[in-house]
This record gives structure tokens, sequence and C-alpha cells, in this order.
């Protein structure tokens, strides 16, 4: 009779999987993802590093569930702030201020995760995560332009020009530091959101206006 594993046995399981990488995401978090190695994972994890190594024969596969999970949840976030927005111009600005907030956050993770120097196993993971990112902000632009509210354009370009750019002015080598005054990191969101609602074209006081009731509810959420 072949082997059932009981309900018991998958959620620990589960939990176990979950456990390792939130183990390597606190890690990436602190080091970078060079700092993502299996012995450090258990160790933090509080597991046998022959544990980690049967639920990921190696740090390339690691590492590429580490940055799935970080982009589903980030993903998630986006979407989630878009979706409650009242009008698909609102949708856009909070997809925008929302990224660029919880970058912010947690900087040193969004570079690990998004653009830190990596072999070309994981660059090809990452770049999922930032096609990802790239349709997301695509859907809310080709919402707001069928609404109207900004004009026509190629947003198969537009989108992945945002992402750039926010990536760039948030967490790239010419990125300001990061500073832990919270006044500081919303006026940076505020920048980096108005700056994108113009580029796509985004009338300036229309524009203004929404940065001012997006961001700062943010803000107050994340206090």
């Amino acid at each position: 009779m072949p082997y059932r594993r009981t309900d018991n046995v998958i959620r620990k399981q589960a939990a176990r999987h979950s456990a390792i990488i939130e183990s390597a995401r606190l890690i990436a978090s602190e080091g970078g993802m060079a700092a993502v190695q299996i012995a450090p994972v258990a160790e933090r994890a509080g597991i046998a590093a022959g544990t980690v190594y049967r639920y990921f024969p190696s740090k390339t596969e690691l590492v590429g569930a580490l940055i799935s999970a970080i982009a589903e949840r980030e993903i998630g976030a986006l979407r989630h702030a878009a979706d409650a927005a009242p009008g698909p111009v609102s949708a856009l600005a909070a997809a925008i201020a929302t990224f660029a907030a919880r970058a912010l956050r947690n900087r040193r993770l969004a570079w690990a995760v998004i653009a830190e120097p990596v072999d070309a196993a994981i660059e090809a993971m990452r770049i999922e995560y930032r096609k990802a990112l790239a349709a997301e902000f695509r859907k809310r632009i080709d919402a707001a332009m069928a609404a109207s509210h900004v004009p026509r354009q190629d947003t198969a370009l537009a989108a992945p020009a945002l992402v750039g750019a926010l990536l760039e002015g948030l967490i790239g080598p010419l990125a300001p530091q990061s500073s832990a005054d919270q006044n500081d990191a919303r006026a940076a969101v505020q920048t980096l959101t108005l700056l994108s609602l113009r580029a796509l074209g985004v009338v300036d006081a229309r524009a203004r206006g929404l940065v001012v009731q997006t961001v700062l509810p943010l803000a107050e959420e994340n206090s």
C-alpha cells in the first residue's frame, strides 16, 4: 500500500518550508542576496543544514523560492492598494506609491531581490519579477488611458520604463541614501509618484492632488 502523507505531516512540512523562506528573507534584508547561504539559513531557522537541502537541493533553488515569495507578496500589496482605489487614475497612483513606499521601507531587501549583482541563473528569476511589476503597472496605465485620464501611449514601453525609473530612484546606485526619518521617506515617495504620473501624462494639478490623497494615508498606515 503506498505511503500517504497525513494532514499533520503536510502542515509541518509547509510550516518548515515557510520558516526556511522567512529565514532567507531576514538574512537577505540584513546582508543582501550574497549572504543567503544554506548554513546560515538553517541556523536562523533552527534546523539542520541537511533539512534545508531536503527542501532546496541548492542555493539557487532556495534563492529562487525566496524571490518568488517576495514577488508574490509585493505584487499582491500593489494590486490590493490599486484595487481599493476609487478610480483608474487613483489606482495607478496607489500602485506606484505603494511599490515605492514598500521598497524604501526595506531598501536592502528590495535591492537584493531586484538589482544586486548575482549569477545568471538567479538573474533570470529576478527578470520574471520585474516583468510581473511591469505587467501590473501596464494594466493600471491601460485602464487610466481607457478612461481618458492619460494620453494615448505605448504602454508596452511606458510600463517597463516606469519600473526602471522607480528602481533607479529608489534603490539604484544613483539613488540618495535612505533615511530613517519618516518625513524624508514620505517626501521621496511623493516625489517619485509625482514624477511618474507627470511622465505618463497626468495633468500636473491632478497629479499633485493624487499624490496628496495617496501618499499621506499610506504614510499614516505604515507609521
